[in-house]
């Protein structure tokens, strides 16, 4: 019995290591993966493939992140594409001990500070799913299709500044990526570089 426990045990694991083994690439099946948001739920991707899904990495002590969200425009596309069923993660990579890794109250007040309107706000801090997907700065945004398709990894627009202004003056890779995968559409840009603080791995 004790032997079949083993077994078991042994084969689950390797599962769970080729499932984080896994790389995230353009034109390629999203990476599966699952983890807990801040109020203890486990979220596994993979459950919202047939939606258009949003993940960003997230940091609120970030300053290009306040940038989006002080200003109310990573919120206002959030609450705009929820309308339409897309379905948008914040993932926070930060190691325990390192900026962004905040208190769970704190991440409530923030988000609702600001108005986010995201799904779900997960944590990674052991950074297996931020380095399996490739994720380099605060704020990093991929874009999956329905099909569950990765088709877009990069930068929230074009203006890489901590500048509120610049946002207006912008343009938004973001929506033009979720806009024409919800008319059916094949995007046009599929990777841009992504701009922010660095990923606060351990």
């Amino acid at each position: 019995m004790l032997r079949k426990i083993i077994l078991v045990m042994t084969f689950l694991s390797i599962l769970l290591t080729m499932a984080y083994s896994q790389e995230a690439k353009i034109d390629k099946d999203a990476p599966d993966f699952k983890l807990q948001d801040i109020n203890g739920m486990e979220v596994i991707l993979s459950d919202y493939f047939g939606k258009v899904i949003v993940l960003e990495w997230i940091n609120f002590d970030c300053p290009f992140v306040k940038k989006h969200y002080e200003s109310g425009n990573l919120p206002k596309l959030q609450a705009e594409y929820k309308d339409k069923g897309v379905v948008w993660f914040a993932i926070c990579s930060s190691a325990p001990g390192k900026e962004g890794n905040l208190p769970k109250g704190e991440i409530r007040k923030r988000l609702s500070q600001y108005n986010s309107k995201i799904l779900f706000y997960l944590i990674d801090e052991d950074g297996k799913v931020g380095k399996m997907y490739g994720a380099k700065t605060t704020p990093h945004i991929f874009i999956i299709d329905k099909n569950g398709k990765l088709v877009y990894s990069g930068a929230v627009d074009d203006k890489p500044s901590t500048k509120v202004e610049d946002i207006e003056k912008s343009k938004n890779y973001v929506r033009e990526v979720v806009d024409a995968l919800l008319a059916g559409k094949v995007p046009t840009i599929k990777t841009t570089k992504p701009y922010g603080c660095s990923v606060k791995y351990k």
